[in-house]
């Protein structure tokens, strides 16, 4: 005989991180997310499970705004555009949201732009974030194909800031050019830029 104290507890309520977890799409996140009471996070997607992750504030997003004013001109004349965070749909499960983005075209009203449209994606991080700037996200875009990846280390305890470009041959990327404070990065491809990567530590 099957005593209640047997029987498997129901939960009162869908709960979209536990019912979902491993079965993740665009679709799924544009009807659930962003989740209810939760504080302002940045939802990436690797083979439908969902990775929360907390915004790393103004020491993350300075540099990335610095680094898409410097983007945005040449990226306009060659007929796309430069963008801070956007969805990139890697995979039909998978997805990233880069600290910045060079698209091969203006990104218009798109939620989810599609990996062959990005040209470049980028990542600005202190040292902890390393192993995902250095290792999961170049990988991730490799995989879909994205020519260009350019990663920004920025340390305020040296103070340190070193930019690194990164070019897709065969399956991974090589580095094409890296510089840092007080050096100048200078790259004519994609498309012509220089600057000295200490532009990227806020005064």
């Amino acid at each position: 005989m099957t005593t209640d104290a047997a029987l498997p507890r129901e939960r009162a309520e869908f709960d979209p991180l536990i019912d979902l977890y491993g079965v993740w799409t665009p679709e799924l996140a544009d009807r659930y997310l962003p989740i209810h009471g939760m504080p302002p996070v940045k939802y990436e997607c690797l083979n439908g499970k969902l990775l929360v992750s907390p915004h790393l504030g103004a020491a993350n997003s300075h540099p990335a705004c610095t680094i898409v004013a410097r983007l945005r001109p040449p990226a306009r004349d060659r007929g796309g555009g430069a963008y801070t965070t956007l969805n990139i749909r890697l995979a039909p499960d998978s997805w990233m949201q880069p600290d910045f983005a060079v698209l091969r075209e203006p990104a218009g009203d798109q939620v989810w732009i599609p990996a062959h449209q990005v040209l470049l994606a980028g990542e600005c991080g202190p040292p902890s974030t390393r192993r995902a700037d250095r290792i999961d996200k170049p990988a991730r875009c490799a995989e879909a194909g994205v020519e260009f990846f350019m990663r920004a280390e920025i340390s305020y305890a040296q103070p340190h800031a070193q930019v690194s470009l990164l070019r897709l041959k065969d399956t991974g990327y090589e580095v094409h050019v890296e510089a840092s404070a007080g050096a100048r990065f200078e790259t004519e491809i994609p498309f012509p830029i220089s600057f000295d990567p200490a532009e990227l530590l806020e005064e």
